[in-house]
């Protein structure tokens, strides 16, 4: 606690106010691009290895950044974000980020009947495959993550703006000693690792082709990134 007192106080006395501007602007509302679930794992800074800013993402984190079916029993933060995200945020992506080391899927691998009854037990049991069990523990991370990408299929929110074509899912799993992040093709049913030839194969079908009338750009012209 020192330390998150201490640096409250640094970023009060040192950067407050070139981020003034900045939360300004997010003070009137929140537009983020995607939805973000992740694990609540303290080394998973999606800030730091994907270079985000405050207002980019729309953030759940959980213990095995799990998305529960969509007719498990009872409401979840989970889920309630997921249908806040889509309908009301109309974020244009949700991405479901595992990683290395988990702990989650470390006691999935051991076998949830070791576990002690309670909510953690409950919540792993309700998330993640049922035959985990001796499992290498970051195989079943990865799989995991597309586990909850067929949670997510399921939800009407969800399955709605897909048919519509104004939202997209994405796997990615974060390899934290290797400080790597890998992304799923599904058309090659495989995890890559995210370089500047992958992110063009991704990116390309979502940039919006230019019109066959568009003028081209003439050399003096202002360009925007």
């Amino acid at each position: 606690m020192e330390k998150l007192i201490r640096g409250i106080v640094q970023f009060r006395e040192t950067r407050r106010a070139e981020h003034v501007e900045t939360f300004g602007r997010l003070a009137l509302g929140q537009k983020p691009d995607a939805l973000f679930i992740a694990c609540s794992d303290s080394r998973v800074a999606v800030n730091v290895f994907a270079s985000t800013d405050p207002g980019d993402l729309f953030v759940v984190r959980n213990v095995g950044n799990l998305v529960p079916p969509y007719e498990a029993p009872g409401a979840d933060g989970t889920s309630a974000a997921v249908d806040f995200a889509v309908d009301q945020l109309r974020v244009r992506d949700i991405v479901v980020c595992g990683h290395s080391d988990c702990g989650a899927m470390h006691a999935l691998c051991g076998g949830l009947p070791k576990l002690p009854a309670g909510p953690l037990r409950t919540w792993l049991g309700l998330g993640a495959p049922d035959d985990a069990a001796g499992a290498d523990v970051n195989q079943t991370s990865r799989r995991n993550v597309l586990f909850q990408i067929r949670h997510l299929l399921a939800y009407p929110s969800v399955a709605r703006s897909l048919a519509e074509g104004r939202l997209q899912l994405h796997a990615l799993w974060f390899d934290i000693r290797g400080l790597e992040v890998l992304y799923y093709e599904q058309d090659a049913q495989r995890w890559s690792v995210i370089d500047r030839g992958l992110a063009e194969r991704v990116l390309q079908p979502m940039r919006p082709a230019a019109p066959l009338d568009t003028p081209p750009v003439q050399p003096d012209a202002p360009r925007h990134l």
